[in-house]
């Protein structure tokens, strides 16, 4: 993977980037630009959503002269959150650390693969309101020198806080775009997964089959379980918008009784050899070598066409990650 092709800005207007459009039936590969997305959609088609929006997840903070760093990963009650720590071995069970005059932690809990779980001493609203004060945007470690703006991290739809990274598939789409898609009569709809370690966490067993997917929660509500269940019934294309969004429908789906309700969770692992339930087609962007999305594209597309389109991309000099270009996989 070239360093030089890895975004460092997102693309101005959002949906001027490029889009490598994957035909899997016919092994067909065609490059347009993502507004392009239209000629691609056809009326009676579902785009579903993630709607979750990326929270302030970086907290600095002073011991002494040094610097430390946690990020928060999920939140358990009103008062306490999983965290990462940097560096680890200062943030030792039982340690408080003051964050400013208001608000402090101690750590309670030391989890086996290095999480933390921490007490803050506000609860509630207040606990809120001071993290999203003194937290910065949870830009990935491989954007060196961010470019961009928290909104610029944030979909044009985000509605409900939660993530700690962006659902990158979804920052392409523009308000005129989404309005273009309804007027060709594209379903839209809306679900929510809140984005944490089991989306980003790299593979690092030797066998994928060992990997363990961390637990994330989403949500669908009634209407737009109903809606999605009578698409699918109908024969209509259910597309993902992210992996996010793939993850949900395949994990809430069942073909007796349709799409699950309510706030659930899944830590559902999608590799190739798993049979897909209802999306027919995903747009995504290009992700990580060793991890678990582009398995997940490889398991829709096949590994050798998808690992084809990924040596393209790079002949190419698509940009890649989380403020890069996009793919269409159908």
């Amino acid at each position: 993977m070239p360093p030089e092709l890895i975004a460092q800005k997102p693309a101005t207007p959002r949906d001027s980037c490029k889009l490598m459009v994957l035909d899997s039936a016919k092994r067909q590969i065609e490059h347009k630009h993502f507004y392009d997305i239209l000629d691609y959609l056809n009326p009676g088609d579902v785009l579903v959503f993630n709607n979750s929006k990326v929270i302030p997840a970086r907290i600095l903070f002073k011991r002494g002269e040094r610097t430390l760093e946690i990020f928060l990963i999920r939140q358990k009650d009103h008062q306490r959150w999983f965290v990462l720590a940097k560096p680890g071995k200062v943030l030792k069970q039982g340690a408080e650390f003051k964050i400013n005059e208001n608000l402090s932690f101690v750590v309670e809990d030391i989890l086996e693969d290095g999480q933390r779980l921490v007490a803050f001493s506000l609860n509630g609203a207040d606990l809120e309101s001071e993290l999203f004060k003194v937290g910065l945007p949870p830009f990935p470690p491989y954007i060196k020198n961010p470019q961009a703006s928290f909104a610029d991290y944030q979909t044009v739809y985000a509605d409900k806080h939660g993530s700690v990274a962006a659902p990158t598939a979804g920052l392409h789409f523009t308000e005129e775009l989404l309005a273009k898609l309804k007027n060709k009569g594209i379903q839209l709809e809306f679900v929510t997964l809140h984005v944490g370690l089991g989306t980003f966490l790299p593979i690092k067993v030797p066998k994928i089959e060992e990997h363990k997917m961390h637990e994330e929660f989403f949500e669908i509500d009634d209407g737009t379980a109903g809606r999605l269940f009578k698409a699918q019934q109908e024969g209509r294309r259910i597309v993902a918008v992210g992996t996010t969004s793939v993850r949900v429908l395949e994990s809430a789906f069942d073909q007796k009784t349709g799409f699950a309700t309510g706030l659930q969770k899944t830590s559902i692992f999608i590799y190739p050899g798993y049979e897909w339930k209802c999306v027919r087609g995903m747009i995504t962007n290009f992700h990580l070598p060793q991890s678990s999305l582009l398995l997940l594209v490889s398991s829709f597309a096949g590994k050798d066409f998808t690992l084809k389109a990924y040596d393209e991309a790079i002949r190419r000099k698509y940009r890649f990650y989380s403020f890069g270009d996009a793919m269409f996989v159908f």
